[in-house]
């Protein structure tokens, strides 16, 4: 699937800044987010971002925060 985002061009800019591969800070925003809140797996996430072992994409959540296994569920 591809997504477009429509973003004011000050904030793209000010993002763009931010990041130097914006597309992908999005698309892993998006998938921290959608690991956060249960709606990925740690296979999931691996698997929309390439990641080519279980072992980069629980590195990848750890290094955002969201040790593998830590849900919302979880952290209730």
């Amino acid at each position: 699937m591809t997504l477009t985002l429509q973003l004011p061009d000050r904030v793209a800019a000010l993002l763009q800044r931010a990041w130097d591969d914006l597309p992908r800070a999005t698309l892993e925003s998006l998938a921290v987010e959608a690991y956060r809140s249960g709606k990925l797996s740690c296979t999931q996430v691996g698997e929309m971002l390439c990641h080519a072992s279980r072992w980069e994409s629980e590195d990848f959540l750890a290094a955002h925060g969201m040790w593998p296994g830590t849900t919302v569920e979880w952290l209730v």
